[in-house]
C-alpha cells in the first residue's frame, strides 16, 4: 500500500476513534439528563401524593356537616381513587402516558374545586379550625404542584432538545432514549379560578 493510502486510512481510523469517543460522551450526557428528568418526576409524584393524602382528612371533616351534598363528596372520593391508581414508571414518561396522568389528576383537581365551591354554602364548616388548616395545606400543595410541574418541564426540555440534536439523535435512537412528555396547561388555565377560603362567595 502506498504512503498516501496509509495516510488516508489513518485519517479515517482517527475520525472513527474521535466519533466513538464523542459518542460515549453524548451517551453519558443523555444518561445524566435522563436521570435529572426521573429525579424531577419523583418530586412531581411526591407533591401529587401529598395532595392525595390530604383528601381523606378533608372528606372526613366535610362529612361532619349535616346535609352536605353527598354527590360532591362521592366525586372527590372517586377522583382520588383514579388518581392514586394511575402510576407512571419513570422510564416511560412518554407524551401519551403523561397525557393520561394529567387527565386523572385533572379530574381530582376539578372535583376538589367543586368541593370548595360547595363549601361556600356552609359558613359553619369554613369557620372550623380543622377545615381552615386543611384548606391552607391543600392550597399550599397546589402551589407546590404547579412549581414542580414547571421544573419538570424545564428539565424535560433540556433532555428533549439534546436528544433531538444531530448527531445525538442517532445515539439516542440506537440506545433507546425516548422523547419525554411535558405537562400542558389545562384549557382555561390562563384564567384559573382562585378559591377564596376566607372571603364571601361572589354572587
Amino acid at each position: 500500500m502506498k504512503k498516501a493510502g496509509w495516510i488516508i486510512l489513518g485519517v479515517i481510523v482517527l475520525i472513527l476513534v474521535i466519533f466513538v469517543f464523542r459518542a460515549f460522551g453524548w451517551y453519558n450526557k443523555l444518561v445524566t439528563l435522563d436521570e435529572e428528568v426521573k429525579a424531577q418526576w419523583g418530586n412531581v409524584e411526591n407533591v401529587y401524593q401529598r395532595r392525595s393524602d390530604l383528601v381523606p382528612n378533608l372528606v372526613a371533616t366535610v362529612k361532619g356537616v349535616a346535609g352536605f351534598e353527598q354527590q360532591t363528596l362521592t366525586g372527590v372520593i372517586e377522583a382520588r381513587a383514579k388518581a392514586t391508581s394511575m402510576q407512571i414508571d419513570a422510564n416511560t414518561l412518554t407524551p401519551e402516558n403523561m397525557e393520561r396522568f394529567e387527565q386523572v389528576q385533572g379530574q381530582l383537581s376539578s372535583a376538589l374545586s367543586r368541593l370548595m365551591v360547595t363549601v361556600e354554602r356552609y359558613p359553619e364548616l369554613k369557620a372550623t379550625q380543622s377545615f381552615q388548616d386543611l384548606s391552607a395545606q391543600l392550597e399550599g400543595t397546589e402551589n407546590r404542584i404547579a412549581n414542580e410541574r414547571r421544573k419538570f418541564n424545564d428539565v424535560a426540555k433540556v433532555y428533549n432538545t439534546f436528544r433531538r440534536r444531530f448527531p445525538q439523535s442517532i445515539i439516542a435512537s440506537m440506545t433507546g432514549f425516548e422523547a419525554c412528555g411535558y405537562f400542558k396547561a389545562q384549557e382555561g388555565a390562563d384564567q384559573a379560578p382562585k378559591v377564596d377560603f376566607g372571603g364571601t362567595p361572589n354572587a
